[in-house]
Order: C-alpha cells, then structure tokens, then sequence
C-alpha cells in the first residue's frame, strides 16, 4: 500500500463512522427494538442510548441522522462525535469552551453543506452564548434541532461527563432536542442531571430471548457477508437460523465481535460444527483476551483493574462451565457491589452482557444475571469441543436457567485494587508502533507509514493525538486520505 490507496474491506467495517456514507444502508439492519430508538432519537424530548463497546450506539445515530436529513423535513439534525483527544483530556471551563467551539464548527459545516445561506452560526465559546444562538437557529430555519452526540463517554476518563450533561440539560429546549450514546456503569451524571427525569433511556443489550434474535443476525450476514450466507445454507445437519442465532449468542449480541466472528468463519474453509469451534477459539484467543491488553493503557485511573480482570472472568466462565456449561450466571449483588467496576469492564469488552439488574438466586439472594459469550466458555469446557448436543444446548431456552454465584460459594477470590491517584491515560506515551495495522487496530498503519512518520520525530501516540494537520503534512508522503487515516487510527487507539 503506498500514496493514498487505502483499501478496507466492508465486512472489516467494525465502526459505524468508519462506514462509507453510500455503503451504510447495504450494510446496517435494524430491528424493531432498534426501530424505535430511532424513532425517539428523531423526535421530541432528551434520549440517552446505553451500550458496550461495539453495540451499534453510533450506527443508530447515523441511521436517524440520514432519515432526518431531508430538505423538506422540518427538523435540522447534527450528529456530533465527541472523540476529541484535546476534550478528552479537558474539564471544567476548558471543556466547555472546547464543546461549544466543536458544536460550532459542526453546525456551521452542516449549514454550508445544506446550502442554508440564510442563516450563519458564529463560532462561540460559552453555553449560554451556545444557547441563545441554537434558538436564533431554531427560528431562522424554522425547524426543530436535534442534537446527536457520539462518544460521550470514555470507559477510562469520567469527570468530564458532569461537564457535559450540565450542558446537555442546559441548551435543551422545546425546539432543541438532545440525543447522547453511554456506555453501562461508567457515566458520572453530576449533580444537576437527573438521569430518569432528564431523559428517556434505552439499553441496546439485544437479549438472546428476544422475537426475530436470529432472523436479525441472518440479515446481517445476508447483507454483510453474503458468500457466507449461502455456505451456511448448506451446513450438513444445521438449520441456517440456527447458525446465526449461535453466533449472535456467542459475542452475547454484540454487533462488532460479530463482524469479526463472520469474518473469521468466511475465511475458514471447513464447515459446520468444526468451523464454528474454530470460529468460537479464535474469538477467545484473538479478539477477546487480546482487547483486555489493549484496554489497559486506556484506563486512566482504573489501569490496574485489568490485572484482576482477566482472573475474575476466568472464575466466571470455569464455574459455568462445570455446572454442565450453561452460558448464565447470576451473581450475588454483594460481590458486584465489592467488584462494580471490573464487572463493567468485562462486560464493556464483551466477555458478558448483563440481562437483568437483579434476580432472585436459588441459593438466596439477588444479584444481577449476565449472559456469557461462548468463545471464553468453550475453553473451559470439557473436552473444549463444540458438539452437536452442546450447540442445541447455547441455542435453547436452557440459556435462561443460569447458575448462582453466591458470596459463600468460594467462586470468586480476587479483590478490586484502588484506582490510581493520576488519571492521565498511559496510551499517550505508547511507541506509535503499537498502531501497525492488526486484529486489535483494523484500521492501523503500515510498517512503512510508521518508518515515515518516526522520521518525522512524531515517537509516540500522543504525539500523533497532538499534532494538526498542517504538521502531519510536511511528512512528503501524507496527503488528506493519510491525515484521515492516522486520525482514524489515533482514535481507535484512545477510545477501542
């Protein structure tokens, strides 16, 4: 790959803002569950979407921007993301003079592609400034503004978050409509934002118990992967909705782990169950204990987490799987409450998905009920092969008799370290090598971008996160198309 020839394959598509505006359509499906997200995101009123990583929060924006963005329409949408590395490592009056000047730049950039001469948006640097002209907005253009912000929430830095949703209650209106992505358990609200009052939220956790599971992961790979869509027609023995729901359980409904299951089954030249074991252990040893490493140097203050991480989940999946494999577990509130935080990392990397907030255990008590992914499982499974009898087990309502995990039971035995007194995220100070394209990176750079750009002095990831455009230019080789490249690949790095 040289000059500006940048080739990503559809199917390696995992963000949908990475998506190529003609091809998001073809490639994205949306369930009724979805439908009315969209629906809410497109009307009145402030709607906060709850997800994990990889869970579709963005394209569900994108998708209600598009359906909103009619010139005949009476409403003006903005979809904002807010992967920003200088907001990232913001806060008080410096994060608000950042935000405004973003949304600013936005609004304005979408007034000029609208052909909206009428009206001009000034670049402004204060919410209530901010305020006054979203309603001098309102009323030249005659339309109600919805506001989508993306990537609100950084699993690694959160006091900036009372930041943003002092703003988001703030410039909310009648005629200006607030729309944010969360991820589960790690948003600090602030005082003056009342989640439930404030607005309607939606968890996008797509429940393996839900009408149409399978028949939306089928068109996903009809529309994603159709050469494989045919293959598993003719899976000896296996029904193709069968296969699909198998691998839609298997990431525990996460849209990016299965793009990267399809991907791993296209390219598998066997069939049936043994490709689908194979399937499932790439997953575990190349998806996701590898996205534990990478999550480290992003957690901020939580960094020393993950070192307990990886045992917590290896406890979790042995235990399920000696009470003869099954793919749920509640565990008791107490020992959530002692681990919340490691919990929510594990369930933002996708090894579970919690599908209810509390249920009653056999053993006595509540606690909340997760649902495990298959790939970490299956390793703990005796022998670690996925039989017939086993795959007609993943698939049936048996996923809904989970196992306890009581506090006298012994299973978990780790404790949670402290938080690190210095927040400063330690991806910052990694060598730029760590972004040479690979299954943690995508979207990465080549050896030979790499070569080029330490040439240039630029040594560290933050030293690309730090840089404008104009200094990545005086690299002779780096046109627009590489500028947006590294960009891509500097925000993959800090925000998975």
């Amino acid at each position: 790959m040289s000059g500006n020839d940048i080739d990503i394959s559809q199917s390696l598509v995992l963000a949908a803002e990475d998506c190529p505006a003609e091809d998001f359509p073809r490639l994205h499906v949306f369930q009724s569950h979805e439908e009315r997200v969209i629906q809410a995101l497109c009307a009145h009123g402030p709607v906060l979407i709850k997800g994990g990583r990889g869970s579709g929060k963005s394209a569900l924006m994108i998708e209600a921007a598009r359906r909103m963005d009619d010139p005949a329409s009476s409403i003006f949408p903005i979809y904002l993301s807010l992967r920003s590395v200088p907001l990232l490592r913001s806060t008080g009056a410096e994060y608000e003079k950042l935000f405004c000047m973003l949304l600013s730049e936005e609004i304005s950039r979408r007034l000029r592609a609208t052909d909206s001469r009428a009206f001009t948006f000034p670049i402004v640097l204060d919410v209530i400034e901010l305020q006054r002209r979203l309603q001098e907005l309102v009323e030249a253009l005659g339309k109600r503004v919805v506001l989508m912000f993306d990537d609100v929430a950084h699993i690694g830095r959160e006091a900036s978050l009372e930041e943003f949703f002092g703003i988001f209650r703030t410039i909310s209106s009648n005629r200006v409509s607030c729309k944010a992505s969360i991820y589960p358990g790690v948003t600090r609200f602030g005082v003056r934002f009342d989640v439930y009052n404030d607005a309607t939220v939606f968890d996008l956790a797509r429940d393996e118990r839900s009408v149409g599971y399978a028949a939306f992961f089928d068109k996903v790979i009809s529309a994603r992967f159709p050469s494989l869509h045919l293959r598993l027609a003719q899976y000896r023995g296996l029904e193709r909705l069968d296969v699909s729901a198998f691998l839609g359980r298997a990431v525990v409904g996460n849209m990016r782990g299965f793009v990267f299951a399809c991907t791993r089954l296209e390219s598998n030249s066997q069939s049936g169950l043994p490709a689908l074991e194979q399937t499932l252990k790439d997953l575990s040893s190349d998806y996701y204990w590898p996205l534990l490493e990478e999550l480290e140097p992003k957690l901020g203050v939580y960094q020393p987490l993950v070192a307990v991480a990886r045992p917590l989940a290896e406890q979790i999946f042995r235990h399920a799987a000696a009470q003869k494999n099954v793919p749920s577990v509640i565990v008791h509130r107490e020992i959530v409450q002692q681990l919340s935080k490691t919990f929510e990392i594990l369930e933002y990397a996708g090894f579970i998905s919690k599908r209810e907030a509390s249920r009653a255990m056999r053993s006595g008590g509540r606690g909340p009920r997760y649902a495990l992914n298959l790939a970490n499982l299956i390793e703990f499974v005796s022998p670690a092969r996925l039989t017939r009898e086993l795959f007609k087990e993943w698939i049936s309502a048996a996923i809904d008799q989970p196992t306890d995990i009581h506090v006298s039971s012994g299973v978990i035995t780790i404790q949670q370290p402290a938080p690190l007194a210095d927040g400063e995220l330690a991806v910052f100070s990694l060598p730029i090598e760590k972004l040479e394209k690979s299954n943690a990176y995508p979207y990465g750079l080549t050896p030979a971008k790499i070569a080029e750009l330490k040439q240039a002095k630029f040594m560290t990831v933050g030293d690309l996160a730090s840089a404008t455009n104009a200094d990545l230019w005086r690299v002779p080789t780096i046109a627009e198309k590489w500028v947006l490249r590294i960009r891509s690949a500097v925000l993959q790095a800090v925000w998975m």
